[in-house]
């Protein structure tokens, strides 16, 4: 219920702790397992996290192969992420369920006329889709002095939402978002930033949520309070605060950065290739010297800061 009033908020990051901490209560119920999944998946859409959004809809279509609003989510993410062909076999499998679904049915119709121009894009190994690949409708620079320089990419969205609320399935329907902003910035009496930051774990299609992440706060004061105890997801016991490493993606370039835990996210906002999206800075985090991570990386350029 408090993701579903972030969400009619439009504050899609709160949105997504909100719904991330009712899957940690772990409460055994497939059903609505499915409905936080869903939902989530449609506050990540809204960040412009389409393949965190696309792997929520996987899970709750897994846990529940007939919710047709995992499925429409689905569909949607594999648009955007240009994956014409499985935007198809998703539609396909949702029109199975509900041949009418004027949603499906539309979107079957117009993946099949892109689908020749599919672009490449993959998860493990290649190319990272986190955040969207939507053209820039526009760039600005904020910052509380001269010395600030924080570029924002704004990119809005008119896509008509819905989410489910709870197991009575209440369609909360009617919502545009003019710009996927997410958790507000915020500026306290001495002039300095608070971000809402996302922190993504690809090795475990993983994400984490911080509201307020003070611009003079070290990336490394952080994961000693998110890592004080092991993630359920981490059966291997390698999320140590002081065994991660930290990137953001130059996805123009398609370069990586690897983020000193050290710094603090000023300094990390502040470097020329990072740009803020959705309103919400976004880093990438790995298990030193794992498989997945040399797999990961493999074949791409990576710059220190």
């Amino acid at each position: 219920n408090e993701g579903n009033e972030y969400f009619k908020e439009k504050d899609y990051g709160r949105a997504v702790a909100a719904y991330s901490e009712g899957l940690r209560r772990r409460c055994g119920d497939a059903e609505l397992d499915a409905v936080l999944l869903t939902n989530r998946a449609a506050a990540h859409f809204h960040l412009g996290n389409h393949r965190s959004a696309l792997n929520d809809a996987i899970q709750a279509k897994k846990l529940k192969p007939t919710h047709l609003k995992a499925i429409i989510r689905g569909a949607l993410c594999h648009m955007e992420l240009k994956n014409f062909v499985e935007a198809i076999a998703w539609c396909e499998e949702g029109l199975q369920i509900d041949s009418k679904e004027k949603k499906l049915v539309e979107m079957r119709a117009k993946a099949d006329k892109l689908k020749g121009k599919e672009l490449e894009g993959t998860f493990l190994g290649t190319q990272t889709d986190f955040s969207t690949r939507r053209k820039c409708q526009g760039r600005a620079v904020m910052g509380t002095d001269c010395s600030v320089n924080i570029k924002l990419v704004l990119e809005p969205s008119d896509e008509e939402e819905e989410v489910s609320d709870g197991l009575a399935e209440i369609c909360l329907d009617g919502f545009h978002s003019d710009s996927a902003t997410g958790a507000k910035v915020h500026l306290d009496a001495d002039g300095n930033l608070s971000w809402p930051v996302l922190f993504l774990y690809p090795e475990h299609e993983q994400t984490d949520f911080t509201v307020a992440f003070h611009e003079n706060s070290r990336f490394i004061d952080h994961l000693m309070v998110m890592f004080a105890e092991l993630p359920p997801w981490d059966l291997e016991k390698k999320y140590l605060p002081n065994n991660l490493e930290l990137y953001f993606e130059d996805e123009e370039r398609e370069e990586m950065y690897e983020v000193n835990p050290e710094h603090t996210l000023l300094q990390v906002l502040q470097h020329e290739r990072y740009f803020v999206k959705a309103g919400t800075p976004t880093v990438l985090v790995f298990a030193k010297r794992s498989p997945f991570s040399k797999k990961y990386f493999s074949g791409k350029k990576v710059h220190q800061l």
